[in-house]
């Protein structure tokens, strides 16, 4: 017992936003996340102080899990950002720089952490209520008889991540790659209950980006022994084993093994493996597939029948193989192979993307699994490329539940701001009694939530430009650094999202300035102009709800208690 270490008291911190260390590195974290937020963000590359595997990235969900640190504070806010993120994939940065910006501006100001709970709350209330109105000036609603929307949707998601190092042609085909897998991944005409596919992607490094393509059915390593003059005759019958047949001891189970010491455990097992092949050659299987390895004997065995095996495919195509083929997965080598778990293939190929040679599985019917083979110059790029695609399968996926975007650009931030500054100051006394505080902190309360929207709009800059509102539609316009006066106009030209034009009647103010409230006016009369960037409506939704409940729960916190042990 002496040399036991003394138990350490745990470490108290009262009101973590009075610590300066704390609100320091908030801040940090700010302006780490606002320099990558958009398709000119600042790429970022994470290592550890040892050393080891240096991530390069944009990406929230890279980002954040990568950044590792040891002040709960900080970790509360990146694990509420994160999940938002597992959930939906899309709008990380978003929701985690208006969290941190609404925290700031709090904090500057002398409005009381409870009173700015209660106004953020109802603000948030109101702009939930605004974004799901027919007439909100910043919803689009997606056209399914028409891709264009959908391809500009997963364009704006691909293009918002620079570390991906893409052309605008590039950029454009992959964009139609992922809005094609995910349409395939949609049921056509399946009865009774509907299951989505899956797109499962094979990443092939040192190759054009345009190479990349979808193809219908899936791709598994090729297999030894197989060559593409194997003629077959088709349809295919497949078992599938999710079961290891490596024939290992260890494989069997937990709990005591008793054994003879006059008996061969391995040559048993083995007795068993083959006994095993056998069947499957009798029920006339010709594809053998393990998740696991299969033992070199059986492999060799079940060749020399004429079946092709496939061995350590691995937990993450399991699922697409069963919806693939209708096989059920043998958990087992202990009992005989029940005739319902063999699935079918209608045909398959040898593929080959450049060092890669593949194995090209066909359905026998529809099926709504589908291959993405993604092409890019190293590995940085591919990666980030993947992480990418699919957050845009994410996205597109989302449009199914709500068919509805938002438009991108920073345009929906601004809207969102006019919109509550001119709504919240019609019914100012009923509102501030409601929220049981006074007039003046209820309106400085509303212009806190609104800078900080705006401030998200103007983390989208990162060549010393200008973000400008409208005072007739509430968008964002850049104006360039190097722009002049007299031809600011020209200088204009589209509004963040696309949707407006500049026009000699339009006017524009500095967000940073003071302006008159206003409400906003819809720009959808005109069909034929489509956005250029639109952002996913569930995912910002839920950002936006993110951030203000992550904000109010950060100012609400009056004590960390951490143990030290």
């Amino acid at each position: 017992m002496s040399r036991l270490s003394k138990k350490s008291p745990s470490v108290c911190t009262d009101m973590p936003l009075d610590n300066t260390d704390i609100c320091s590195k908030l801040h940090l974290l700010k302006q780490i996340l606002t320099s990558c937020f958009g398709p000119t963000g600042r790429l970022k590359q994470v290592h550890n102080n040892i050393g080891g595997h240096v991530v390069t990235t944009s990406a929230s969900s890279v980002l954040l899990s990568s950044v590792s640190s040891s002040q709960p504070f900080i970790n509360l806010i990146k694990t509420s950002i994160l999940n938002h993120v597992s959930r939906f994939s899309d709008c990380g940065l978003f929701a985690a720089i208006l969290c941190l910006s609404l925290i700031e501006q709090i904090k500057k100001s002398a409005l009381k952490e409870s009173v700015a709970i209660r106004v953020n709350n109802y603000l948030l209330a109101l702009c939930t209520s605004y974004l799901q109105r027919e007439d909100c000036g910043c919803r689009v609603k997606l056209d399914f008889c028409s891709t264009q929307n959908l391809i500009t949707l997963a364009r704006s998601v691909i293009s918002s991540k620079p570390a991906c190092v893409l052309t605008e042609p590039e950029t454009f085909h992959i964009s139609k790659l992922a809005v094609q897998a995910f349409l395939l991944t949609v049921p056509c005409s399946s009865p009774g209950i509907v299951s989505f596919g899956r797109i499962v992607t094979v990443p092939v490094e040192g190759h054009s980006v345009l190479s990349s393509e979808v193809l219908p059915g899936l791709l598994v390593e090729m297999p030894d022994g197989l060559s593409e003059e194997d003629k077959l005759l088709n349809p295919l019958s497949v078992v599938l084993f999710s079961a290891s047949l490596a024939g290992d001891i260890s494989e069997l189970g937990d709990g005591v093994i008793e054994a003879h010491p006059d008996v061969d455990t391995d040559s048993q097992i083995l007795g068993q493996l083959l006994e095993l092949g056998r069947q499957v050659i009798n029920d006339e299987v010709k594809l053998f597939m393990c998740q696991k390895v299969i033992h070199p004997v059986l492999q060799q065995y079940l060749r020399s029948h004429g079946v092709i095996v496939v061995e350590r495919l691995g937990i993450a195509l399991m699922e697409p193989l069963t919806q693939l083929t209708g096989a059920q997965p043998v958990a087992t080598l202990h009992t005989t192979i029940p005739p319902k778990t063999y699935g079918k293939v209608r045909d398959l190929c040898i593929k080959h993307f450049g060092s890669k040679t593949m194995l090209h599985l066909f359905p026998l019917g529809e099926s709504a699994i589908c291959t993405m083979i993604l092409c890019h110059r190293n590995q940085t790029m591919l990666n980030e490329l993947k992480v990418v695609c699919q957050t845009a399968e994410h996205v597109l996926r989302l449009t199914l539940r709500e068919p509805f975007a938002l438009v991108g650009g920073g345009c929906t931030e601004i809207n969102l701001a006019a919109y509550v500054r001119h709504k919240s100051k019609s019914e100012v006394p009923e509102t501030a009694s409601v929220l049981m505080c006074s007039q003046t902190e209820y309106l400085l309360g509303v212009e806190l939530f609104c800078c900080a929207l705006e401030s998200a709009a103007r983390a989208l800059e990162h060549d010393g430009g200008s973000s400008l509102i409208d005072l007739t539609h509430a968008h964002r316009w850049m104006l360039p650094a190097d722009a002049i006066k007299e031809t600011m106009e020209e200088s204009l030209g589209f509004c963040g999202c696309g949707l407006v034009q500049s026009s000699p009647s339009k006017k524009w103010i500095y967000l940073s300035t003071k302006y008159s409230d206003f409400c906003p006016s819809s720009v959808f009369r005109d069909t034929r102009v489509q956005p250029r960037v639109l952002d996913s409506f569930t995912a910002k939704l839920s950002a936006l709800q993110v951030a203000v409940e992550t904000a109010n729960l950060a100012l609400d916190v009056k004590y960390i208690i951490q143990d030290m042990n």
